[in-house]
């Protein structure tokens, strides 16, 4: 089983939420990092799992929000492996922070 591929902005959208949370509270950041990558292999085996938002980007790209976090992992799923392209917090302005998906 192939998994996803994170972009270099996802890395470092990780990366920058990874160590945010670890502040507070390390044992959830690490949590961030095992659910991010969980949900790169499950959209390596299904990249249609995540919703469509048009109202955020056309397709190819979906939306796949991480159990248990208020993060959102934004992929093209017609790649392969599948991109993930960003990595953003559900409360952050996401038409602003998307605008070049479009």
């Amino acid at each position: 089983m192939t998994s996803a591929v994170f972009s270099p902005p996802a890395q470092d959208d990780l990366l920058s939420a990874v160590q945010w949370i670890a502040r507070d509270n390390p044992n959830a950041a690490q949590g961030l990092l095992e659910a991010a990558r969980s949900a790169a292999a499950r959209i390596g085996a299904h990249p249609e799992i995540g919703a469509l938002r048009s109202d955020l980007a056309d397709e190819p790209y979906r939306f796949l929000a991480l159990k248990g976090y208020s993060y959102i992992v934004v992929y093209n799923a017609s790649r392969k492996p599948p991109l993930i392209v960003r990595i953003v917090h559900g409360a952050r302005d996401l038409p602003e922070l998307l605008q070049d998906l479009s």
